[in-house]
């Protein structure tokens, strides 16, 4: 099986031209801060047809300093931070308020691009988590409510009943609340933006957050080797 898996590997290709067209990227024409160039970049990911362009990496650490990662949903990027959103009490959550600093990863290989984000994670107020969640599909709110999300689990037969009855009180109530539910925003102290190139000149530019939190932006921004 092992051999199997090396042999498999060895016949993948990374940005193969029919699917993947590595776009040109001058730095020097980059925008003094990050958020707009992640904006932009954002849609052109969009544009050009890449799948679920919205997930990200989510990197926290426990307690211990043991790390985990998990694939999660951007729910936006603004002056105050990127976002996403958990139940307190998941294991995100616990680590989080263990440990309040995280690390995002967005990887569009439609473009050859990643965009790498780290620093500081706080609560937004708990009106503004709830408004986000009502805001979302009948779905998001099921889940939501089906809740003990990183417990551990009995049964499926067990998941499928809670799930069930989530799904009934979420179209009967677009509205209800979920105490739990927590929108989290990590504030960047750095970002890091990749464009893969063909002849593996890789172009790295990153943005290191100078001023304290409050005052208005000023970024340094500098080249990485590949």
């Amino acid at each position: 099986m092992a051999s199997d898996l090396h042999e498999l590997l060895r016949t993948l290709r990374v940005w193969d031209p029919q699917v993947t067209a590595l776009a040109p990227f001058d730095p020097d024409t980059a925008p003094a801060t990050p958020l707009p160039l992640f904006a932009e970049w954002f849609a052109a990911a969009v544009s050009a047809g890449q799948t679920e362009p919205h997930t990200m990496s989510l990197a926290t650490s426990d307690a211990s300093g043991l790390p985990d990662v998990r694939i999660v949903m951007l729910h936006g990027a603004d002056a105050d931070g990127w976002s996403f959103a958990s139940h307190d009490g998941s294991r995100k959550g616990r680590q989080l308020a263990a440990r309040p600093y995280a690390a995002l990863c967005f990887y569009w290989p439609v473009l050859g691009r990643q965009v790498r984000v780290r620093g500081p994670v706080s609560a937004a107020p708990a009106e503004e988590a709830q408004g986000d969640l009502h805001a979302r599909s009948t779905g998001a709110l099921a889940a939501a409510l089906t809740g003990h999300q990183s417990e551990v689990l009995p049964s499926l037969d067990e998941l499928a009943g809670a799930s069930e009855a989530a799904w009934e009180r979420a179209a009967a109530d677009p509205a209800a609340p979920v105490p739990s539910w927590t929108l989290y925003r990590l504030r960047p102290e750095e970002v890091e933006f990749f464009q893969g190139d063909e002849r593996r000149r890789h172009v790295r530019l990153r943005y290191r957050r100078e001023t304290p939190e409050g005052l208005r932006d000023s970024w340094a921004r500098e080249l990485l080797w590949p």
